[in-house]
């Protein structure tokens, strides 16, 4: 049963569509790679196998009345997923990481998890966070650290950590992940995978106290471009709990994932001119936009310029922690990890002046950025400034002699992406000598999805990275 496992999302919900794979046959394969191997990496601490089950059976006895979504590009007809546990599941133990909701168990569903039970998928379990999502490295007081399967000695990133190894390692075929500052594209780069930061408002979002936030999204998480595009399928469409989701787009996503004749015209920066990034990173990354050159694809260097990105991003992100944290801070100061309270702290001391700048800041990026894609087809930057580094560092706190003075300064490279508003994807475009992975951001224009996966798609064929994963856990130390 575990050989599924090895499967694609794409020909595994195409098999179970036939009717060759049933649901519950698919569960049991997840629920089986899952005791086999999860204790090397902690990816999946919450499992609901009775309520899994339950949903298989019933995905079954309604195969009559589903036959008509057998040609729906968002029917996920019976296949498991993990959710990421910061997103409720009705029913099942959702911690967010933190002592506080230890044993806290929702009554209602996320928003992208009741659309996504809607088109046929099978949650099996939550995937392990950082607490309330913050930092870049999967760590709580409530379960074991998440490690990559690459190496069970260093650091899935995070936060939806847990997401990307238990794709990696072949526990589950399709993950959700949600993205602040990098929370799925630092992951996706650190365990050899794909994650798509989509656009604000692609996926609802909610219910949540702050439904204009623009910063904090949801998307996919999968092993390949292809089912990254068709999860994505499953994902979106208006809602009006959210005021941004925008409706689904008439074209799928999926079907940007295929051959197609277009040249692309894109520009590369090793580091967007803002942080220090390993030398062998940059290697890895300029050696694949040599590939993608070689194959006719125009590379350019002219870049926007993300000086002041960061610090517009510390501002925003700030602010939303104290509107989402601060009473909190007030009540179980002495439960919550001390990024968390300087990041509070930092939002309730800040001034009105402040957030208005940063939020003009954010504007001219804005403009800048759609300046740039009218005349490039997207902006391509490695993910992370280095390769996993050892699981026991809370974060990096320096590289090439600069120090990093908070848990995000190490991030700048997907941070400063999600201030533009654009959607990014991280691929994987290489491995280090020591064998660890190293992902590349393809940045497109606002609501250019299908652009950016097309695009990734093509990248994915040309660097020949999709057979390393899934993988067995193994440490290299």
């Amino acid at each position: 049963m575990t050989d599924l496992c090895q499967l694609s999302a794409a020909h595994m919900i195409a098999h179970l569509k036939s009717g060759e794979v049933s649901p519950t046959e698919a569960v049991e394969a997840a629920y089986a790679r899952i005791e086999q191997i999860d204790g090397r990496i902690n990816a999946m601490p919450t499992l609901c196998h009775d309520r899994a089950m339950a949903t298989a059976r019933a995905i079954e006895a309604g195969t009559a009345q589903n036959d008509y979504r057998k040609d729906d590009p968002s029917w996920l007809a019976g296949l498991p997923i993990a959710v990421k546990d910061l997103n409720d599941v009705a029913g099942v133990r959702t911690t967010y990481g933190s002592p506080i909701y230890a044993d806290h168990i929702p009554e209602r569903s996320d928003i992208v998890v009741e659309r996504l039970e809607a088109n046929g998928a099978i949650v099996i379990g939550k995937s392990n966070t950082p607490e309330f999502g913050a930092g870049g490295n999967t760590f709580n007081q409530v379960f074991p650290s998440t490690t990559t399967p690459w190496d069970t000695d260093r650091s899935a990133g995070g936060s939806s950590g847990g997401a990307a190894a238990a794709l990696a390692a072949g526990e589950v075929w399709l993950a959700t992940g949600s993205d602040y500052g990098g929370s799925l594209r630092t992951p996706a780069s650190f365990c050899g995978i794909v994650g798509l930061r989509p656009s604000p408002g692609r996926v609802a979002n909610g219910p949540n106290p702050m439904p204009f936030d623009s910063m904090a999204v949801k998307g996919p998480m999968a092993r390949n471009v292809r089912d990254t595009a068709i999860f994505l399928d499953a994902m979106v469409g208006a809602h009006p709990l959210d005021p941004l989701a925008q409706p689904a787009p008439d074209q799928p996503f999926s079907m940007a994932a295929a051959p197609d004749s277009g040249r692309r015209r894109a520009a590369f920066s090793r580091d967007l001119g803002i942080t220090p990034v390993d030398p062998e990173v940059v290697q890895i990354c300029e050696k694949a936009v040599e590939i993608l050159a070689s194959e006719g694809w125009e590379i350019t260097d002219e870049v926007p310029d993300f000086t002041t990105a960061m610090e517009t991003f510390h501002v925003i992100r700030a602010a939303s922690f104290a509107a989402g944290m601060g009473e909190l801070l007030e009540s179980h100061r002495d439960l919550l990890k001390s990024d968390i309270i300087w990041n509070t702290e930092k939002g309730l001391k800040q001034s009105g002046g402040q957030l208005a700048q940063a939020e003009r800041d954010r504007g001219a990026l804005y403009q800048t950025m759609a300046k740039f894609y009218e005349t490039h087809d997207l902006l391509l930057a490695p993910t992370a400034c280095m390769p996993p580094f050892p699981v026991a560092w809370r974060c990096p706190q320096e590289l090439g002699g600069e120090t990093f003075e908070n848990y995000m300064e190490w991030l700048r490279l997907p941070c400063v992406l999600s201030v533009t508003g654009c959607p990014v994807l991280s691929l994987p475009v290489g491995v280090t000598k020591s064998g660890l992975p190293v992902g590349m951001q393809f940045c497109g224009p606002h609501g250019g999805e299908a652009r950016v996966i097309s695009a990734a798609w093509q990248a994915e064929q040309m660097l020949h990275m999709v057979a390393t994963v899934p993988r067995e856990p193994s440490s290299r130390s």
